[in-house]
């Protein structure tokens, strides 16, 4: 494993480029973000493998991995085991369970990609927590999400969260909570609030012509063609 950025000693922050680095993986050594430049991915930690609640995550990110591709988004796992247990238990999860693992993962028996990029916390044992890193498709963090070791993930969250941020992306505006499925807007999107007095009156006249909806000027919505 090969580290390019300058003594790093803490985990990648949100919007920061993500580090350069050479991993050995199941389908052969790679170089992130590079190896992605162009798309989207995200990197995901697990405790080990031939473990249950990572087992059914890996077989819940493989069902979904279609969906993910259509967001020009690949999938990478990560864990501090060795590149043959992975795929041995990558064998075992197709044969037992039908699931055939398509997409790549990291085998960090060294640690240090886990402790470059905070995966391991003391107060929740040895192995890597898990951990979720969105990464564009220009190499920056995106979203992070973590979660202990005894919690297994929710994938479509995750997968709700890429297309929200990507939409976001797109158009320049907020995505409200449970996007589609919010409470007070459904399926429109938040318009950042203004950040003056004329702008303010703009998004009225805008709400009285029907160009957007407004509860107030600092809470304006609307519909975007996805």
């Amino acid at each position: 494993m090969e580290n390019t950025n300058q003594n790093q000693k803490r985990m990648p922050l949100l919007g920061e480029d993500f580090p350069k680095i050479k991993v050995q993986t199941t389908h052969g050594e790679i170089e992130l973000p590079d190896y992605y430049r162009g798309k989207w991915f995200v990197l995901f930690s697990h405790p080990a493998d031939f473990t249950p609640v990572c087992t059914t995550e890996f077989v819940a990110f493989q069902k979904r991995y279609e969906k993910f591709k259509k967001l020009n988004c690949e999938l990478i796992g990560l864990s501090i085991d060795q590149v043959f247990s992975h795929i041995k238990w990558v064998e075992w999860i197709k044969e037992k369970l039908g699931a055939e693992i398509q997409f790549p993962i990291i085998a960090d028996d060294t640690g240090k990609i886990a402790e470059m990029l905070g995966l391991i916390h003391p107060e929740k044992g040895t192995n890597t927590v898990r951990a979720v890193f969105v990464v564009d498709d220009k190499g920056k963090i995106r979203i992070i999400l973590y979660y202990p070791q005894e919690l297994g993930r929710n994938i479509d969250e995750i997968l709700r969260a890429v297309e929200a941020i990507q939409v976001s992306d797109e158009h320049g505006v907020a995505m409200p909570a449970n996007w589609p499925n919010n409470e007070i807007v459904g399926d429109n999107v938040i318009i950042p609030p203004a950040k003056d007095e004329k702008t303010a009156k703009q998004r009225l006249e805008m709400a009285k012509k029907g160009e957007i909806e407004c509860f107030d000027w600092w809470l304006c919505h609307k519909k975007i063609n996805k």
